[in-house]
């Protein structure tokens, strides 16, 4: 190539990585399996609800769900909700051409799995407040979704990275927390369709690091040290995060452990030759905010641990 990694424009960057992108498609096309939400819900459970069907209206007893399970499963579908500005993120950023369009359009058909089946799983077992519910996706689809990335696509491309991992942990640790066979069933399929999007981007990212390895370093730190979970924008999200982090589905020790050293290790940025200038600035960085980020994890934890031997305490 005639032009330099550093001074590589994004449209260079995208017209060199369109054939790893067509490779990584077929490859998630050969390992994605069908499925139907349809058949991971309870519908035996269900009955009318008040209204023109005249039913009985949602009380919270008619819930079997822990508060943490429930708060989560709120978080994790409102999230999804949010598909159509995603989905116009993801386009604006990857363009509706050729091998990156299909992957857009194919990403947001999987996706929007997601959604229908966990409504419908918290609709028919009366899991949560179907009014309350609406009203909240309502106010949260308003707000709009703006990617902290912007238009960048390496930044973008990075931010999935790590997001899809992280919706995969919070999907599989509420399943755990749910003590409901169906609803961890459910979601561990839902989990599956997040790995395999992580994967794809992932290596999609591998590739960047070879073709363009500053300008990727820069958006890998960039990301990691701004990185917000997509659904931070819900109405009362920092409460219903933290009784999530309380509830260990989804914590700062999780974050460094199990959703970005993992990635980072899979990339090798930290074995990483041929770095200059600013990437070797942003290597530095990132490694000094992973040190943060564990410091804070296990300062998070030990105070965690000491709340809740206080009310074991106090039961006791």
């Amino acid at each position: 190539m005639s032009v330099s990694p550093e001074a590589k424009t994004q449209t260079d960057l995208m017209l060199e990585l369109e054939p790893v992108v067509a490779k990584e498609v077929d490859r998630h096309l050969s390992m994605a399996k069908e499925w139907f939400p349809h058949q991971y819900v309870p519908w035996s459970q269900g009955r009318d609800f008040d209204g023109p069907m005249g039913g009985d209206g949602w009380t919270p007893e008619d819930s079997t769900l822990s508060v943490e399970a429930r708060e989560s499963l709120i978080v994790n579908l409102l999230t999804e909700d949010n598909l159509p500005g995603y989905h116009n993120a993801i386009a604006t950023v990857f363009g509706k051409e050729g091998a990156w369009g299909y992957w857009v359009n194919r990403w947001t058909a999987e996706e929007n799995r997601h959604g229908i089946v966990i409504r419908d799983y918290l609709t028919v077992t009366r899991a949560v407040d179907p009014i309350a519910l609406d009203r909240a996706r309502m106010k949260h689809m308003q707000e709009g979704y703006d990617a902290d990335h912007g238009d960048s696509f390496l930044h973008g491309a990075a931010y999935v990275s790590f997001q899809e991992l992280a919706t995969r942990v919070a999907h599989r640790n509420t399943g755990k927390v749910s003590n409901d066979p169906i609803c961890e069933q459910m979601l561990t399929r839902v989990a599956a369709d997040e790995n395999l999007h992580m994967i794809f981007y992932r290596n999609l990212l591998s590739a960047c690091l070879q073709v363009a390895p500053d300008q990727t370093m820069r958006a890998i730190t960039d990301v990691v040290k701004g990185f917000q979970m997509p659904g931070h924008s819900i109405d009362g999200f920092l409460r219903k995060s933290v009784i999530i982090a309380n509830a260990g589905i989804y914590d700062l020790r999780l974050h460094h452990d199990d959703v970005i050293s993992p990635i980072l290790r899979k990339w090798g940025v930290f074995d990483l030759e041929g770095l200059t200038g600013d990437g070797e600035k942003a290597r530095e960085e990132l490694g000094e905010f992973m040190g943060q980020l564990d410091a804070a994890a296990t300062k998070f934890e030990t105070r965690r641990e000491e709340r809740r031997a206080r009310q074991a305490a106090r039961k006791g």
